[in-house]
Order: C-alpha cells, then sequence, then structure tokens
C-alpha cells in the first residue's frame, strides 16, 4: 500500500515516524504539504490514525494501482463540500430565521432528522422571502472550498466527468455548473410566484436516495465500474450515494460520514483527492 500523509504543514520528523510506525520503504514528495510513503503496512492503520490525530494530518492508504486514470466520474455534494456555506442557512438569514433552518440543517448533517422532512420545514420557513435574495447568497456569501479549482482541472486533465448533486436548490447548481466547467449537476427546485418564494420545493425532493440514484443511473450512462467512480460528501444524507461509489471521500465531515468512509480529508482543501490518486 501507500500511505499518503497530508497537512497545512508536515514535518519531517513526522513523516519519518509515520514511516517507522507503518514499516514504508521510503518518502517521497507529492507537493510541499502531501507526501507518498511507499509499501506501507495498512495492519499499522490504527497507530497512523491515533499519531495523525495528534499531529493534524490527514492520511490515507491508497493500493499502489488506484490512480486518477483509472477513475471515470467523480460525484460531489455541493454544501459544504464544494462550497464553503449551506445555501438555504444563508437564504433564511435574510428573513431573520437563519438560527431556526440551520438548527434543523445541523440536526439532518448528523443523521438526526430524515432529510425529506428537514428541507420540507426549512423551506417552509422561507415563505415570502424576495427571490432576489438567491442572487445576494450567491454574490455575496457563496465561497468555493480552498482547492476546489486545482481539484476540477486536475480531475478533467484525466478525462474524469463531474456530478454535482445537492439536497440544496437548482438556482446555485447550475450556476456552480456553468461557471466550473461541471459535466452534470442534480438537485432540488424552489417554487417562486410572482417573484417570491412560496415555501415549497418544486417535484419530489432530491434526498438520499435520490443522492445515490443519480450516481447510479450516471455511472450506467457512462458505462462505468463502481470501482470507476469517487463519492464525496460531509453530511449523513451523502452517505447512500457515497456508499454506491467504489471509492468515497469525507471532505471535512460529520463524525458519522467519516465512520463510514474510505478516506477523510479533515484538514486539507478539496486538491488533496488529486494527492490521494496522483
Amino acid at each position: 500500500m501507500m500511505l499518503i500523509i497530508q497537512g497545512l504543514v508536515v514535518h519531517t520528523p513526522d513523516l519519518k515516524q509515520l514511516a517507522k510506525l507503518a514499516g514504508a520503504s521510503g518518502i517521497e514528495a507529492i507537493t510541499q504539504q502531501a507526501f507518498r510513503l511507499r509499501d506501507a503496512s495498512a495492519e499499522a492503520e490504527a497507530a497512523v490514525r491515533d499519531y495523525c490525530e495528534q499531529a493534524q494530518l490527514d492520511y490515507g492508504f491508497v493500493p499502489e494501482d488506484r490512480s486518477l486514470g483509472r477513475f471515470g466520474l467523480l460525484v460531489m455534494d455541493m454544501d459544504s463540500t464544494l462550497i464553503t456555506i449551506e445555501c438555504i442557512d444563508e437564504i433564511a438569514d435574510m428573513v431573520g430565521v437563519k438560527p431556526q433552518v440551520s438548527e434543523i440543517t445541523a440536526a439532518a448533517m448528523r443523521g438526526e432528522i430524515d432529510f425529506a422532512e428537514s428541507l420540507t420545514r426549512r423551506v417552509a420557513l422561507l415563505k415570502g422571502l424576495d427571490q432576489g435574495a438567491l442572487q445576494r447568497v450567491y454574490d455575496e456569501r457563496l465561497q468555493l472550498s480552498p482547492g476546489a479549482e486545482t481539484m476540477l482541472a486536475g480531475l478533467k486533465r484525466h478525462g474524469i466527468k463531474t456530478l454535482l448533486v445537492s439536497g440544496g436548490f437548482t438556482f446555485f447548481t447550475e450556476r456552480l455548473k456553468d461557471r466550473l466547467g461541471l459535466d452534470y449537476a442534480a438537485s432540488n427546485t424552489l417554487e417562486i410566484v410572482d417573484g417570491k418564494l412560496t415555501g415549497k420545493v418544486l417535484g419530489r425532493i432530491l434526498d438520499a436516495q435520490g443522492k445515490a440514484d443519480a450516481l447510479n443511473g450516471m455511472r450506467a450512462e457512462l458505462g462505468l465500474s463502481r470501482e470507476q467512480v469517487i463519492g464525496m460528501g460531509d453530511g449523513a444524507n451523502d452517505l447512500k450515494m457515497m456508499a454506491a461509489a467504489g471509492v468515497s471521500i469525507a471532505y471535512h465531515a460529520k463524525p458519522v460520514v467519516r465512520a463510514q468512509a474510505t478516506h477523510a480529508l479533515n484538514r486539507v482543501g478539496l486538491d488533496g483527492v488529486l494527492n490521494l490518486f496522483g
């Protein structure tokens, strides 16, 4: 196995100790913040995990033949994954109900509330809001997660298609799709009448199962195997989608997601995906 070590700062003594713990044969630099330890033993994962937690580092045991060129599709969540915010929380701030909406959002992401129920409750609190608030959130508050554009450029170089799946709204996913050159997007549509949000979502809510269905449908359309798909997210409603992928990445995620993912990026940006399989 290869042991990939990443961090905002990676110190040489830490690399040497991790190489010793994992029985690695050598250390190679990928970038100034990412390193590859060759011939590492996955049996040392518990010790490596504990050490990396103390040293504020991300790690990943990766088979030597698992390179980016073996993948054909990356499916990712939007809110708190591709971007730094939860769009619905910021929309709610426009009508003074952010605390109430944020509380429901957090509970849903921890898996304590069914996602469809939580979205229905949150959107209902937005009733009467002028649709111009959506553009304000996009213009004033939406920011890409660190490393997003580097990751997407690397995926494109390897011919890997990208699908953005979100329990959020088409207003944002479609703009991000066009802006970043994403290949596909799927999300929910807010009902707007006479320029005002009605507090309802049009059609069937894209929930956890909807995300998984979108992944499986796109995988079949592209003629890919499960092993050729990467799924990435941060919340409980991403778990079914991530489980449908051959490799799953928890990005700055809730504990329930980190526990079930193939890999976790807790400290570095989205460009860490490239380092894992570069």
